[in-house]
């Protein structure tokens, strides 16, 4: 049964095409802020290097309400180096909005994310931004658009998708250019209507699919996903069906559903909403978490593999230890092993030499925000240059 007091959506952009200023204008129109509240811009870039850079590099959750229909909106990375939090946030989905800039058109990375949700069959909703810039061109940006899904092989349903044009930065949506629309209330309205509710149901065996983990410091570890079917509830006992079976019974120590930008509280979450559990050991992504008496695991979704490898070395420099607190083997393994639970997409292999670990991810970008993050933290490491993962295929 669908589920019409709920919409979750993902919101596909190209970097700097504006999705995160978007998403800052939906949570501001819809009233999750008090009017005296300070709010900075790009409220969703929550680590210093998205700020810094101006990129999505982590898939994160938050929630609007409109007239009554709680939206759950999941910002995912618009560079495929992250495809595995894009793949992670489309399996918490049921429609996606596609926010092209209206001078640049679909880029290249477009294509992968657009690609990815048509094979899950998601209906998209189109949305032109950045309609005021004096280089528009919005009808041959609409081409392109068209020409994109006849290449990823969209079928006639799919290309007939719904149009929008924005202005991000005031916060403004129209449905034909120049109408006299002055807020975002198009699109809200457009996504309650074009975007199906979740298929669901309160009454079947539970069901959750673990698509993200998260840590926090006051109750541990989170494990984060759609709850595709049945009710979960504080002190009772459920089953983690993961790659090695079905463990023994578990219980909770927190259950959370998200309001806004923040996680609150509850006793009982519903089927068809994105919620977090905390208090559940040895989760993987991929694993799900059902009923004690009858556990039925949901289907595992794959990632792609890695495509690049780079060598991560202990700091045996002139200048070891001046500048971090992390210096041994132990430190560096612990971090990346710490990495691979968070981030489905890069894998850890030992070599000969202990003091040298092979990094595997999707491309240059995600290790150079890896190696970045890991020395902030006060690690220090060497790494060797990038090198792509050769695979032979019917040879």
């Amino acid at each position: 049964m669908r589920k019409d007091n709920i919409r979750n959506i993902a919101i596909i952009a190209h970097v700097d095409h504006g999705k995160t200023t978007l998403v800052d204008g939906m949570l501001k129109q819809s009233g999750i802020f008090r009017e005296n509240q300070q709010v900075e811009d790009r409220i969703m870039d929550s680590m210093d290097l998205e700020r810094e850079r101006g990129i999505t590099i982590a898939a994160k959750n938050a929630s609007v309400f409109y007239k009554g229909v709680k939206i759950n909106i999941v910002d995912t990375p618009g560079h495929v180096d992250f495809g595995g939090e894009v793949e992670r946030s489309l399996n918490m989905i049921d429609g996606a909005l596609l926010l092209v800039d209206a001078s640049e058109g679909p880029l290249p990375q477009t294509r992968f994310v657009v690609k990815k949700a048509l094979e899950k069959s998601l209906p998209i909703l189109l949305v032109i931004n950045k309609i005021d810039r004096s280089d528009a061109r919005i009808k041959e940006v609409l081409d392109e658009i068209y020409e994109l899904f006849i290449e990823v092989e969209a079928d006639d349903k799919q290309i007939d998708f719904p149009i929008l044009y924005t202005n991000a930065k005031l916060g403004v949506a129209h449905n034909k250019p120049g109408d006299s629309s002055d807020d975002l209330h198009p699109l809200f309205e457009a996504i309650l209507k074009e975007i199906p509710g979740p298929e669901a149901d309160d009454n079947k065996v539970p069901q959750l699919l673990i698509t993200s983990l998260d840590y926090d410091s006051y109750v541990g570890q989170l494990s984060i996903g759609r709850l595709e079917n049945g009710t979960l509830e504080m002190n009772k006992n459920y089953r983690l069906c993961g790659e090695d079976g079905i463990s023994d019974n578990i219980k909770f120590s927190a259950l959370y559903k998200y309001e806004g930008l923040s996680k609150k509280q509850v006793d009982k979450v519903y089927a068809g909403d994105i919620i977090a559990v905390a208090g559940v050991e040895n989760v993987k992504i991929g694993d799900t978490i059902s009923s004690s008496e009858d556990p039925q695991p949901l289907k595992r979704f794959k990632v792609d593999d890695p495509t690049v490898s780079m060598l991560f070395y202990v700091n045996s420099s002139p200048f070891s230890g001046k500048e971090g607190d992390y210096l041994t083997s132990r430190h560096l393994l612990n971090r990346l092993e710490k990495e691979t639970l968070r981030n489905v997409s890069i894998k850890i292999n030992k070599t000969e030499c202990t003091d040298a670990f092979e990094v595997c991810g999707r491309g240059e970008l995600q290790m150079a925000v890896l190696i970045e993050t890991m020395r902030r933290e006060g690690y220090e490491l060497m790494v060797s240059k990038p090198k792509v993962i050769l695979k032979e295929k019917n040879g």
